[in-house]
């Protein structure tokens, strides 16, 4: 595949509609959500919204053939689509205004990309097509737990299939879930919960089951209190004999019975899950980039006011040890860019790109630690003070090391795929 660096008409376009949100609405409203964090920013929501409908049917299947309402399985795209480098680049874009009001914009989300991950045609039209029509709504995905983290072989929450009413019953308990309460809470709003038919089993019976808001027996236990990013809702759900249709479980219909993978043999429900992580690696990657390029922009502009300079072409022991900061952290954050982009281009091919989203989600974690303290760093006692948002761009920052797994799980992964390692030789 030929390396092109111009970005399409169509991206430029959306992406200079998601800098404007970031610029006119995010950055005057950034500080007070930070303070005020379990409250929603519902002008930025409405000036994105139609917005976000654009970006959510692109995902939606082909419609069917021969006016049949249902869509077909082969109907897949068979061309080459910029659905999501559009993606990227427009969270990118509003991570930079806030990385946590841009959490709160309505869409499927991480939800969303489980159900396009493992999802059926007709399931993907089903539980996709709410996010394009209506009011705002939103999507979440309930996978960690207090006893599974990084190790989802370890996931306690169970799905036990009533027999005498066709219904999956789950029991379990998910926390830090992100927009758990609004998917919840909202009319239209969904969770994919990841659950196994027999806890012994580990990954072989663990599959997605698509909760709807509003169902009984899901409840929200607690509003997390966080570091950063605090304008974004996450919370912890219970599950209590939530009861859900049989045909919410994502994927093919087969009932998964311990011990036996998901009926008939088909251990698909790990791999879906790892699958649903490639998808969501290079937008997490995407917004710790955008809050990085946001806190050098600034220590860059700021210290410009103060004679400091960044000159390119000039040999690095001609330089200040101030200017060599600068120029680091700027190639940090292009290396960071172009490994997203990368992986993110690699989906749009119709291409695996399990290696380079763990590259990408790696690289852009160490990248925005590193570049938001060195901004406070630099700009001293300011930069750690609430005059200016530097000191909230380093507290936003660190999660992006944590979520979606964490740098040393994205490593391992990364030093798996290239020198062909199993889990179990490599750990």
């Amino acid at each position: 595949m030929p390396i092109e660096f111009s970005v399409p008409v169509e991206v430029a376009q959306q992406t200079k509609l998601a800098q404007m949100a970031a610029e006119q609405v995010m950055r005057r409203l950034s500080r007070y959500f930070d303070e005020h964090e379990h409250e929603r920013p519902i002008e930025y929501i409405q000036f994105i919204w139609p917005f976000m409908q654009q970006i959510e049917r692109s995902y939606l299947p082909r419609p069917a053939k021969n006016g049949d309402s249902q869509p077909k399985a082969e109907d897949k795209p068979k061309k080459a689509t910029t659905n999501n480098v559009r993606m990227i680049h427009m969270i990118e874009a509003l991570s930079w205004g806030d990385a946590g009001i841009y959490l709160c914009t309505p869409s499927s989300a991480l939800g969303g990309a489980a159900i396009n991950a493992v999802g059926t045609p007709e399931q993907k039209e089903r539980f996709l097509r709410r996010f394009t029509e209506g009011a705002p709504k939103w999507g979440a995905m309930a996978m960690t737990e207090p006893h599974a983290g990084s190790d989802t072989s370890n996931i306690r929450t169970t799905a036990r299939l009533d027999e005498a009413t066709h219904e999956w019953v789950l029991n379990g308990e998910k926390i830090y879930c992100t927009s758990g309460a609004l998917a919840t809470q909202e009319s239209n709003g969904l969770v994919v919960v990841w659950a196994t038919a027999e806890r012994t089993a580990g990954r072989a019976t663990m599959k997605p089951f698509v909760v709807e808001a509003g169902t009984p027996g899901m409840t929200v236990a607690k509003k997390e209190r966080k570091l950063g990013i605090r304008a974004s809702d996450t919370v912890s759900l219970v599950f209590e004999d939530c009861r859900i249709p049989y045909d919410n479980i994502l994927g093919a219909l087969d009932a998964p019975k311990a011990g036996e993978g998901n009926g008939n043999g088909q251990d698909k429900g790990f791999k879906g899950a790892m699958k649903t992580f490639d998808s969501s690696r290079p937008w997490v990657a995407a917004s710790a980039i955008g809050i990085a390029r946001a806190a050098f922009e600034f220590t860059r502009d700021t210290l410009k006011k103060e004679g400091i300079s960044m000159p390119y072409g000039v040999p690095k022991y001609k330089l200040t040890s101030v200017q060599r900061d600068l120029l680091e952290m700027e190639m940090d954050i292009q290396a960071g860019w172009l490994l997203t982009v990368r992986s993110a281009a690699y989906m749009d091919q119709g291409q695996s790109n399990s290696l380079e989203a763990a590259m990408a989600k790696a690289k852009a974690g160490l990248v925005v630690t590193r570049v938001t303290q060195k901004a406070v760093e630099l700009l001293g006692p300011l930069g750690y003070s609430h005059e200016f948002l530097v000191e909230k761009w380093m507290r936003d920052a660190k999660i992006n090391d944590i979520f979606e797994g964490t740098g040393q799980i994205n490593t391992l992964i990364v030093a798996r795929r290239i020198l062909g390692y199993t889990r179990r030789e490599l750990k």
